[in-house]
């Protein structure tokens, strides 16, 4: 059974940071395009950030840049996406997604065929 699993979602105060994991399994990651997503009450999904299979490019939408980190460790079947400095308007349900190939935009929704559950991440004092 395809698979992706994410973890480290929480609560969280303004400033603080969390580590989001997505693991995979029935499926090796190591050739696929994979994005973080989020979704808040009352928004539209968005793409946070995307790493491509080499790790080579990423892409980090323009209100986390400075904060967050996407990377990848194709050996451990992984994705993770480092958020620092947290804001309440971080607070949102974090998806994991990939893809087997290329996708152009890279971090749009639409492209990727495999989700997880998603974790919630709540910023809030």
């Amino acid at each position: 059974q395809l698979q992706l699993v994410e973890s480290g979602g929480g609560l969280v105060q303004p400033g603080g940071s969390l580590r989001l994991s997505c693991a995979a399994s029935g499926f090796t990651l190591d050739l696929s395009t994979v994005g973080w997503f989020r979704q808040a009450p009352g928004k539209e999904r968005e793409g946070v950030s995307c790493i491509t299979s080499s790790g080579a490019t990423t892409y980090l939408t323009d209100s986390v840049k400075e904060r967050f980190t996407i990377s990848r460790d194709n050996a451990q079947n992984a994705v993770y996406l480092q958020m620092n400095s947290l804001k309440p308007e971080d607070t949102a349900v974090y998806y994991c997604a990939a893809v087997p190939w290329t996708v152009r935009p890279m971090c749009a929704s639409d492209g990727y065929n495999y989700w997880g559950q998603g974790t919630q991440v709540t910023v809030s004092s």
